[in-house]
């Protein structure tokens, strides 16, 4: 395990860090029997993957200003009150701010404290520089913005339900720091559960549309101060889909005949299906703060989860001590919490693991021994089998077929070069309405906008893994999309039409799909990364019904 002054000489100089003999050492104390128990589990169960306050400041221009993460490191020694540390952090803002043209604006949006130190404020970068000198601080970063990174996963790694459990399972609290979560879905029923831990020290956030129970335990949400967006849900509640489909993949209830509309029928569970969850929401239509992101984790070490299931992360590769996550995850583990992290998605290529903290459980994707098979036939009665989950039936009916690069929205400056892909606004509504559109793109937004009935996608190898669309569709690949081209170009009235998956057996399964990213350790390469790979594509899991509708509004809007 390395320490804070091992790792200094990996970060650059524009991190603002900051290291001497000021900054305490930070240790990692050993685990005790029942920790280390609860690490066991996590390791089968990680198998699927603001306060505001007014302060002085001089008067630059406000677009100059941008959220800073000042990190300092430990909470105070037990002889400090906490109550002391709000006052130490606006005073640090207002001796680097200085006091020259004075005015009024909340500067300090997160002051942490309950089981690490530092704040996030807005800031310009010469005051950022100005902190990063300050006796006590380890480093100073902008806030970026964080990315989100079943009923047959369990049992595909020999995981089954009759599996004999353990009564310390309902004492675990899984802490999930994603999207927010459905508190109505069954998988997060109370039914037969006792009162939380006496251990729980958390709260429940919720509002009038938001109600904790004895399966939910805790719930909270956080947001910097900044305007919600249209369609955001101002509580734990999740609107995105993510966060109640990680926490009931985690520690959801079994829940019988679960399916996607049809498909993947089974019974739905979570890895320890008695475990209680603290939902720590962080995600919203603009994306994820990082100051919000460690927030979280300054309360969920605090209100005394077990376990943290954090499926998020940035989009590229960031040092040691300059993203929420590894700050978070550092201090969870002197705690004795195991935090597990997503190695990322943006795969496939070399050093793309974005979850690589020497203290973190990375865990990348492996493909089930699921697969769904969707059928193309075209007017001439010739079959392409592609992927994409269709739960749509057209029931046989046959639709115009058209190509995309013969549809471009020319009053809007497009031509085929540009709408052979099928992206937003790039196709004339006219000729494209009631047609199914073969696409060289990879989702088809473009197509749905404009009025098809479904899309033909060839943007993406037969062999990946995608996730369903809101109408139907089908991937081909390269060789079956050039043969449905070759139709359309050969035919007078080209026709087509999607039928509805069918589910079959890879044979091939488990392999590691493009998109989850790779290793190795692009910090410190010495240390093997991602540590784990597991269940994370086709992954059938609880979904609040508010999301569903929420993705086919943005599509086709």
């Amino acid at each position: 395990m390395m320490f804070l002054d091992e790792l200094a000489p990996s970060f650059p100089s524009s991190t603002f860090s900051r290291f001497s003999s000021e900054t305490p050492v930070m240790d990692l104390v050993p685990w005790s029997r029942k920790e280390f128990f609860l690490v066991v589990w996590f390791l089968l169960l990680s198998l699927t993957c603001t306060l505001l306050v007014d302060v002085t400041h001089s008067a630059a221009h406000p677009d100059t200003r941008k959220v800073y993460i000042v990190y300092m490191g430990d909470k105070p020694k037990l002889d400090i009150p906490t109550t002391t540390t709000l006052p130490l952090h606006v005073n640090m803002i207002q001796n680097v701010v200085g006091s020259s043209n004075i005015e009024q604006e909340p500067l300090l949006l997160h002051s942490y404290k309950r089981s690490f130190n530092g704040f996030a404020a807005k800031l310009t970068e010469e005051e950022a520089q100005k902190m990063a000198g300050m006796a006590g601080v380890v480093s100073v970063f902008p806030s970026g913005k964080q990315k989100l990174h079943t009923t047959r996963s369990w049992n595909f790694i020999g995981f089954h339900e009759n599996v004999k459990r353990s009564t310390v399972e309902s004492d675990i609290i899984v802490g999930v720091i994603d999207s927010g979560v459905w508190p109505e879905s069954a998988s997060f029923s109370d039914a037969g559960f006792g009162p939380p831990p006496k251990k729980w020290k958390g709260t429940c956030q919720g509002l009038s549309n938001f109600t904790c129970n004895n399966k939910i335990i805790g719930a909270r949400y956080y947001h910097n101060g900044r305007p919600f967006v249209k369609g955001d849900i101002k509580s734990p509640r999740d609107s995105d889909g993510h966060g109640t489909h990680t926490a009931s993949t985690a520690a959801g209830n079994l829940v019988s005949k679960a399916s996607l509309f049809g498909l993947g029928s089974g019974t739905a569970r979570g890895g320890v299906p008695s475990a209680r969850i603290a939902v720590y929401k962080v995600g919203w239509s603009d994306g994820i703060s990082d100051d919000d992101v460690l927030a979280a984790f300054d309360d969920a070490i605090a209100d005394g989860v077990d376990i943290l299931s954090v499926s998020l992360g940035p989009t590229s590769p960031v040092d040691y001590f300059r993203t929420p996550v590894t700050i978070g995850a550092f201090h969870a583990l002197r705690k004795g919490i195991l935090t597990s992290t997503s190695a990322g998605n943006e795969g496939p290529d070399l050093k793309t693991i974005t979850g690589f903290a020497p203290w973190c459980l990375s865990v990348a994707a492996t493909t089930i021994d699921r697969e769904f098979v969707t059928k193309v036939q075209l007017g001439n009665q010739k079959i392409y089998e592609g992927i994409v989950p269709n739960t749509f039936d057209l029931k046989g009916k046959f639709y115009p077929l058209i190509f995309a690069g013969d549809a471009p929205n020319r009053t809007a400056g497009h031509d085929e070069s540009t709408s052979l892909t099928c992206g937003q606004g790039s196709l004339d509504h006219n000729l494209v309405k009631g047609k199914i559109v073969l696409c060289g793109g990879k989702n088809g937004d473009g197509a749905y906008s404009a009025g098809a009935v479904g899309v033909i996608l060839q943007g993406r190898s037969v062999a990946d893994v995608l996730n369903p669309l809101p109408r139907p569709a089908s991937c081909v690949g390269l060789d079956g999309g050039s043969s449905i081209y070759y139709y359309i170009n050969s035919t007078r009235n080209p026709t087509a039409t999607i039928f509805k998956s069918s589910e079959d057996i890879d044979t091939l399964s488990p392999y590691v799909p493009s998109f989850s990213s790779r290793g190795p350790n692009p910090v410190t390469p010495n240390i093997l990364k991602p540590d784990i790979a597991a269940p994370g594509a086709s992954i059938l899991a609880a979904w609040p019904p508010i999301a569903l509708f929420r993705i086919i509004q943005e599509m086709t809007e």
